[in-house]
C-alpha cells in the first residue's frame, strides 16, 4: 500500500540510483585487472573487482537470490530495483566442484544487504592454484545509463562499491 502511494506521489525509488554495497572486504579494483577475458572484456556486465581479505561474503543490497550455483563458487542477486548482480568468487574455481565453499542461502531466498551468504577458505583456495580475485558485476548493464565503480581502494563490506544510474 505504501508502495502505491509513494508512486502516485512520485517518490518511487525505480527511478533513483542503485548502491550495490560490497560484498567481500577487501582492495577494489578495476575488471581490466582480472585474467579473465569473460570479466576484463564486461562480457557478463560492468563493475569491478574485490582481491578479499577474508573469507566472507555478504548480500550487497536487499533483494532475491536469483541463483546460487551448485559449486557455491558464484551467486547472482536481483536488488529489490532490478539490479541483476554476479559475485563470482575467484577465477575457475567452478573447477573446485563446491570444495571450500560454505553457502548460507539458497536460490529463491530473500536477503538483506549484510546477510551473509557465503564462506569461503581462500588459503585452501590459492593452495588449488586458483585466483580469489571476486569480480562484482550488474549483468543487466544494459539497462542503465552507467554503472560507476568505487576502485584503487580497500572497501570494508558494505561499503559503497557501485553507483547504478537510470
Amino acid at each position: 500500500m505504501l508502495g502505491g502511494l509513494m508512486n502516485k506521489l512520485g517518490l518511487s525509488n525505480k527511478d533513483k540510483d542503485i548502491i550495490i554495497y560490497s560484498p567481500v572486504k577487501g582492495e577494489a579494483c578495476s575488471l581490466k585487472e582480472v585474467k579473465d577475458q569473460v570479466f576484463s572484456e564486461k562480457i557478463l556486465g560492468d563493475g569491478l573487482a574485490i582481491k578479499p581479505l577474508n573469507g566472507r561474503v555478504v548480500a550487497p543490497v536487499d533483494g532475491t537470490i536469483g541463483l546460487l550455483f551448485e559449486t557455491k563458487h558464484a551467486i547472482s542477486i536481483i536488488s529489490e530495483q532490478g539490479a541483476e548482480i554476479l559475485i563470482h568468487v575467484g577465477l575457475d574455481t567452478v573447477n573446485l566442484k563446491g570444495e571450500f565453499f560454505q553457502a548460507f542461502i539458497s536460490t529463491g531466498d530473500k536477503v538483506k544487504a549484510g546477510d551473509l551468504l557465503l564462506e569461503f577458505d581462500m588459503e585452501q583456495i590459492k593452495a588449488a592454484g586458483y585466483d580469489v580475485i571476486t569480480p562484482v558485476l550488474v549483468c543487466n548493464t544494459a539497462a542503465y545509463s552507467e554503472i560507476i565503480p568505487v576502485t584503487g581502494k580497500q572497501l570494508e563490506e558494505l561499503e559503497k562499491a557501485l553507483t547504478v544510474k537510470k
